[in-house]
């Protein structure tokens, strides 16, 4: 074997491990089928609901009505905000069909979203194309250029091999050593996918080093992939910035109570139950899924680790630029956790915070380095524009109460069965929508609404909700880091299924748990309905 095809074979080497050298997986043929009949079925479900009759939408009592859409129905009329409800239901349900299909790219599904509301009358040109100058839009850019200086410097990548060179002395250390590495980038680092790909080599070198490599699968190799992927989307649940979605969520909720949603808030209520839902997946896959064996509990490949440490040395003694990478997003953390104290927004914070990152020669970071995803970011518009369309048209509120109308139920309903029902269908709704940006759009409204409905505070049902946003990680198509997870070949579909749907039951029961203590402590979830 010549020099070059050992240095391509050798399991050691994380060049071997990067994105573009693991496989693509192809779509099933059921995935296929999704996307052939895609757009078919979203234009005639479009059509249906544009031309049929809706009794809901011509029958609903207009006292239960936001104030903006109140406002709306006096300046266009009953009859044309009749229309402009149809429309907006009519235009989601084809959205939906065509983000869940995927017959078309999400981002270009946005598009069609957008315009289309502007051409039915539902939302000005103004009101809808601003959602792209939206302040959490500006976020997420914000996010990106500064995620960017941490990932271009090196600092993140240094970061993640140090740490698990000074901790990760034996199987159990090196596990929590992920854990904490995990929490650390997601405060730096808001998309989950930029963590999955500084870290899978890592973990793909470790997970050798304990006898998973070249398509052997072990218990070991299978805990290291599936804790990472549980790990990187619980720390995104942990902080506000975590994803776009999580902002999303915020932005919604702030809009129906009148008040934004801090970063120390969100922290607050988030980070513990993360964290604890963290701990409990180490016990549950190192102890009852995937035990490890005792052969599995030692290195397998001597001196195995050097690897990672020769990786470490190449990036040479820590520069000036990652010195100022960590005292700009040291700043910037420092002011984003105390906003309830000083005020400022994150998104103002860390306008200055890249301003500062790409300044010449005061900066650390160049236009040309910063990866931001457009298309990302064009779906998250649209994402925004279906949020402004529910404002002005109030058609979640409609819907809720027209359905517990229908079915009989009344005002008396009991706290904790909505709570029951709401956070259970946000948990498990993740094995169906592969966006966490459409499952936002889809149950936080209906929290708002179904709050308003039965006479709660928005807060103790939507928050709730929406800090449930990023359990999703049972299935590869339910995220992209499960899809690149998926495609280092450590587990089967049945593994990160057993795996999977025992966390997102323990989230659940979390999340009822915390409802009844923590939540309470911070006046999220109310006192003495119930059993709460």
């Amino acid at each position: 074997m010549s020099d070059k095809a050992a240095k391509t074979n050798d399991i050691l080497d994380m060049n071997n491990y990067r994105i573009e050298k693991l496989p693509i997986r192809d779509k099933s043929s059921f995935e296929k089928l999704l996307m052939k009949i895609g757009a078919p079925v979203a234009i005639i479900v479009f059509a249906l609901l544009m031309w049929m009759d809706l009794p809901f939408l011509a029958d609903f009592n207009i006292a239960q009505l936001s104030i903006k859409a109140t406002d709306n129905l006096n300046a266009i009329g009953m009859e044309n905000f009749i229309f402009a409800n149809r429309a907006m239901l009519a235009i989601f349900a084809g959205a939906l069909i065509l983000w869940i299909t995927e017959a078309i790219p999400n981002y270009l599904t946005s598009l069609i979203l957008i315009i289309s509301l502007v051409l039915t009358g539902v939302l000005s040109e103004e009101a809808a194309y601003a959602q792209l100058g939206h302040k959490v839009m500006w976020l997420n850019i914000l996010s990106f250029i500064l995620a960017s200086m941490l990932v271009a410097t090196g600092v993140a990548k240094r970061f993640a091999l140090w740490f698990i060179l000074k901790f990760g002395k034996n199987a159990s250390s090196v596990f929590l050593s992920f854990m904490v590495i995990n929490i650390v980038l997601s405060l730096f680092i808001s998309a989950t996918t930029a963590k999955a790909t500084i870290l899978l080599p890592i973990f793909m070198v470790v997970a050798a080093v304990y006898g998973a490599s070249n398509g052997k699968r072990n218990n070991f190799g299978r805990n290291m992939i599936l804790q990472n992927l549980f790990q990187i989307n619980m720390g995104a649940a942990s902080f506000l910035t975590g994803s776009g979605a999580n902002l999303l969520a915020a932005s919604l909720i702030a809009g129906a109570i009148g008040s934004d949603i801090f970063f120390s808030q969100w922290m607050i209520a988030a980070f513990p139950t993360a964290l604890l839902l963290m701990f409990l997946g180490l016990f549950i896959g190192l102890r009852v899924i995937f035990p490890l064996s005792k052969d599995e509990r030692l290195p397998q490949i001597k001196g195995g680790m050097e690897s990672l440490r020769k990786e470490l040395d190449k990036l040479g003694k820590v520069s000036v630029s990652e010195i100022k990478s960590l005292v700009i997003f040291g700043s910037i953390l420092a002011l984003w956790v105390t906003d309830s104290i000083h005020g400022i927004s994150p998104t103002a914070v860390a306008f200055v915070g890249a301003i500062i990152a790409l300044m010449p020669k005061i900066g650390v970071v160049e236009w040309n380095d910063v990866d931001i995803p457009w298309h990302l970011l064009l779906f998250s518009a649209g994402a925004y524009t279906l949020g402004a369309g529910f404002k002005v048209t109030d058609l979640p509120s409609i819907s809720v109460n027209a359905f517990f109308d229908g079915i009989g139920i009344g005002n008396s309903t009991p706290f904790w069965l909505i709570y029951l029902v709401l956070t259970g269908g946000m948990v498990y709704s993740a094995l169906i929508f592969q966006s966490k940006t459409m499952r936002t759009m889809i149950f936080v409204p209906i929290a708002i609404g179904v709050a308003n409905r039965f006479g709660f505070e928005v807060m103790s049902l939507a928050f709730p909700v929406a800090l449930l946003i990023e359990h999703v990680y049972v299935l590869p198509f339910n995220s992209k880091p499960a899809l690149l997870l998926y495609s280092t070949n450590h587990y089967s579909w049945s593994d990160t299924f057993k795996f999977g749907i025992t966390m997102q039951t323990m989230a659940w029961i979390v999340s009822l748990l915390f409802a009844m203590t923590y939540y309470r402590w911070l006046g999220i979830t109310p006192m003495g309905l119930g059993i709460f």
